[in-house]
C-alpha cells in the first residue's frame, strides 16, 4: 500500500536551533530507497511562498501564502510503499524529523 508521509514543523521550528546532522534526512532517504520502500520525496519552501487556488462561483480565488492558519507547517513529503500500516509507522519513526517534528502517515486511495 502506498502512503504519502507528511513532514512537518510547528510555526516556529527554526533549522539554525539544530545540529546539521539532526536536520540530515539523507540517511534515512538512502536506507528507504535500498530497501525499495521510498518512491520520491522533497523538501518544500517556506508556506509564505504558497499560493492557494480555491473556485467559488465558477471562478478562481487566487491568494498568496496559507489558507489556512495553523502551527503546523508541512516542510516536506515522501511517497513510500509498505505492506501494511505498522511498517509505514516503523518508517516514519525513522525519519529524522519525527524527533524535532511530527510525521503523519496517510494512505492513498484505492478502489
Amino acid at each position: 500500500m502506498k502512503y504519502l508521509l507528511m513532514i512537518c514543523t510547528d510555526g516556529t521550528f527554526d533549522p539554525a536551533d539544530h545540529k546539521p546532522d539532526e536536520l540530515d534526512a539523507q540517511p534515512w532517504v538512502d536506507e528507504m530507497t535500498r530497501r525499495g520502500i521510498r518512491s520520491t520525496g522533497n523538501r518544500l519552501r517556506a508556506a509564505a511562498d504558497a499560493t492557494t487556488v480555491r473556485v467559488r462561483d465558477g471562478e478562481p480565488l487566487i491568494s498568496d501564502g496559507p489558507f489556512v492558519e495553523t502551527k503546523e507547517q508541512m516542510g516536506g513529503f515522501d511517497i513510500i510503499e509498505c505492506g501494511d500500516l505498522d511498517e509505514a509507522i516503523e518508517v516514519a519513526s525513522k525519519h529524522p524529523m519525527a524527533k524535532l517534528g511530527m510525521v503523519e502517515v496517510r494512505p492513498f486511495w484505492t478502489g
